[in-house]
């Protein structure tokens, strides 16, 4: 148990890396204004962001993730692998079922940490470096905490309901679909491992899958916690969020920085498994390994 849980913290780490700059891309497209668009697409997003703002403009609220990965993991580990105990392994219906328990128990330190990363990954956006005023957030976690004293408890909840909509389905996905390719990909040879290829691919694709599978849920997600950051909201709630968004900009905007997230989908969880893998056999050679991979699922998917 030990062991699975530095390797998930290890892997969701190399995932955070690789994938942050892409999810700042996603956040500037999904809640850009549709009157006052900054960014044309996926490329020209990234090439303004580095223009204006350096190449750290791309990881600007990295520290939340990276802060909150540990408590994550530590919930999804114990979690997905108490309940597959429980209804038994071997199953895609039961990876299924508890990859979406896993999810829904660690939407409590999902969504306050997403929020701060989003309010930080907003900051400064379409402005110079050399023209913008002093920051008046330091950190993610000075984020969050003025966000309390502003707007309680409850601020720090922002799109906690709908974390818990995306993340419940979008776990259960991600442990299904790996389990189904792992199979597929398995060699004949039950002592042999997986190769790193196959790995690779069966967690980039998983996901794929995953976000897919709820990521209309993730843009209103994002619209709601941003709104609010510059004093004034424009949302009484979801349902009027989801509304005000369809009225505004047609079915288009519920796919809104979907380029992006996929892209970054692949190498995010191609690089978590790999360095869980790579930990794995290391600390167990004497232990099947591949097996035990169809136990986590990180932070970033």
């Amino acid at each position: 148990m030990a062991l699975d849980f530095v390797a998930g913290c290890l892997g969701g780490a190399a995932g955070v890396l690789v994938g942050h700059p892409f999810d700042t891309v996603k956040v500037r497209l999904q809640t850009q204004s549709a009157s006052h668009r900054l960014y044309r697409g996926t490329f020209h997003c990234f090439a303004e962001i580095i223009r204006k703002e350096s190449t750290f403009g791309l990881y600007k609220g990295m520290t939340s993730p990276l802060i909150g990965l540990t408590f994550i993991n530590a919930i999804v580990f114990g979690v997905q692998g108490n309940v597959m105990r429980v209804i038994g392994e071997g199953s895609v219906l039961n990876s299924f079922l508890a990859g979406s328990a896993a999810g829904a128990v660690q939407t409590l330190v999902c969504a306050p940490m997403e929020l701060a990363k989003t309010r930080m990954q907003l900051m400064g956006m379409g402005q110079k470096v050399k023209t913008r005023k002093q920051k008046d957030v330091k950190n993610s976690l000075d984020c969050l905490l003025k966000i309390y004293r502003k707007e309680g408890l409850r601020g720090c909840c922002r799109g906690m309901y709908l974390t818990l909509w995306r993340e419940t389905p979008a776990f259960g996905v991600y442990f299904a679909t790996y389990d189904i390719i792992c199979q597929v990909l398995s060699p004949k040879d039950p002592n042999e491992h997986i190769g790193m290829l196959p790995l690779m691919f069966a967690g980039g694709m998983s996901g794929i899958a995953s976000w897919m599978s709820t990521y209309p849920i993730d843009v209103i997600k994002s619209r709601i916690q941003a709104d609010g950051a510059g004093g004034k909201n424009m949302y009484k709630g979801t349902l009027d969020c989801f509304v005000r968004s369809y009225q505004a900009e047609g079915w288009t905007v519920y796919t809104r920085g979907l380029n992006s997230t996929l892209i970054r989908a692949f190498p995010v969880n191609a690089a978590t498994f790999t360095v869980v893998t790579l930990f794995l056999r290391e600390m167990r050679p004497s232990q099947p390994v591949d097996a035990t991979l169809s136990k986590p699922h990180l932070y970033e998917k």
